[in-house]
Parts: structure tokens; sequence; C-alpha cells
């Protein structure tokens, strides 16, 4: 296992929490101004927006973006 392997896995879950808690504290956010919202379509909704960015991350690190960082 490499060093930035064991590195992460060490932090695997609080970065997995820091995940969950931006999921939902922005579900929060959508029910307090959407008073009406259906929680699984904005659920959904959210999922592929945190899904595309980090897609574009990905592209980023293969393009070598994060290289030198």
């Amino acid at each position: 296992m490499s060093i930035e392997e064991k590195e992460l896995k060490s932090r695997k879950s609080e970065i997995q929490k820091e995940l969950e808690l931006l999921f939902k504290a922005n579900m929060k956010i959508t029910n307090w101004d959407v008073a009406e919202a259906d929680d699984n379509k904005a659920a959904e909704i959210l999922l592929n927006i945190l899904q595309e960015k980090l897609d574009s991350i990905r592209e980023d690190v293969k393009s070598g973006k994060y290289t030198n960082y």
C-alpha cells in the first residue's frame, strides 16, 4: 500500500462524513427555500450536481491539473 493510500484510508471515514454533511446541509436549505419540495426529487438533483463536479474534478486529475498541487 502506498503512502497516499495509507493516508487517505486513515481519513476515509472523515472524508465520507464531510460529503454526507454537505449533502444533508443542501437538503435542509432546499426544504427551507421550497416548503413543498419533493425530497426524493431534490435528493436526486443534488446527487447529480455533486456527481457532475466529481466528474469534472476526475477530468482535471486525468489532465494533470493536480500533478504538482
